[in-house]
This record gives C-alpha cells, structure tokens and sequence, in this order.
C-alpha cells in the first residue's frame, strides 16, 4: 500500500474531525424529496403535509389522500418502502419537536417549511449531483414520476388522476407529449 509522504500512519487521518458526521436535517431532506417524487404534489401541498396524513398511530401509511389547494380536488398517492423508511427516521425528530406538519420550520412565525425555502433545497440537490440547478425546481419533483408512469404504460388517463388534472388536454400539455409521441405508442399496439 502507498502511504502519503510525512503522515503519521498510526493515527487515524479523521480522528477527532467531524468529517462525514450527518447533520439531523438531512433525514428531513431525504424524506422530502422522497415524498415529493412519490406524491407528485405542488410544493404548496408538500410542505403543509400534516403528520396524520402520512403517519397513523404506528406507522407511515402505504397510501394516502390529500385535497390540493389549487384545485380543492383530492388527489391520493402510494408511499414506497423507500419513503416510508427516511420518513419514519424522520419522524423521530419532528416528534421532539411537537409539530403537527411533516416538515415544519426552523422558524417559530411559521409552522411548516416555506415554498421558497423547499426551492432553494432542491436546487442545492440538483447542484450537489452536478446538474446546472437552472433547469431544475420543484415543480421538477413533481413531473418525475408523473413521466416516468407515461413512459413506461403510455396511460395518460392514470397520469391525469395521479396529478389531479380535471382536463386531460392539461396533462397532455404538463408532460409535453407531441403527435410523434402519440403515434409512437399507437404503433405499438397491435389488434
């Protein structure tokens, strides 16, 4: 094994840094853009996500409902294995806290994380991957999954429901299908 000129092998080279010490909001930012894939929620509805939406008694639900502020039309949500778990290590701390909201604010005016500050989280995501974090904001979060559930059925009916879309012109417009797009899908399918 190489050893670096001059240091003092017999010592651990981390030993009494805080290198690689997890801050406890990091749970919180995982389970938030967790739940802002799976939900496919406006940033309005997923910051003011309340802890008996997501959480019954003893655990986080596998589904849930919400009613979007938007369209006062409820929209409901699966909650993978995945989501369940950052959000479950989560909890632990926003128990402590005493919050009736998944992701309250540091701030004591305001009791849930703001809109603006869930913004700037996911461009520091975006940036800490090395994507240019111009191209990307919440409502990024929010078509990820909606795509992805197109792409993979081409069932724009089951992504106008997830998204809570009363039109389905609007869910052709959101995710940008084009007549190619359409005929691409209908080749497919054979009688």
């Amino acid at each position: 094994m190489l050893t670096p000129v001059g240091k003092d092998l017999s010592r651990p080279w981390n030993k009494g840094l805080l290198v690689g010490q997890k801050k406890l909001l990091q749970w919180r930012d995982l389970a938030l853009v967790n739940l802002a894939i799976d939900s496919k929620l406006r940033a309005c509805d997923l910051v003011k996500l309340r802890l008996d939406g997501v959480y019954s008694g003893t655990k986080v639900r596998d589904r849930t409902t919400i009613v979007q502020k938007k369209t006062d039309r409820p929209v409901q949500f699966e909650i993978t294995e995945q989501t369940r778990v950052s959000i479950e290590v989560w909890l632990r701390t926003v128990r402590t806290i005493g919050s009736r909201y998944l992701f309250p604010s540091r701030l004591h005016a305001r009791p849930h994380l703001s809109t603006r500050q869930y913004a700037r989280l996911v461009h520091r995501w975006v940036d800490s991957i090395g994507l240019e974090s111009v191209s990307y904001g919440t409502h990024s979060m929010r078509r990820t999954k909606a795509t992805q559930i197109y792409r993979k059925t081409g069932n724009l009916r089951a992504v106008q429901l997830l998204l809570g879309h009363t039109k389905l012109e609007s869910t052709v417009r959101y995710l940008g299908i084009e007549v190619d797009d359409a005929l691409n899908i209908a080749k497919q399918i054979e009688l």
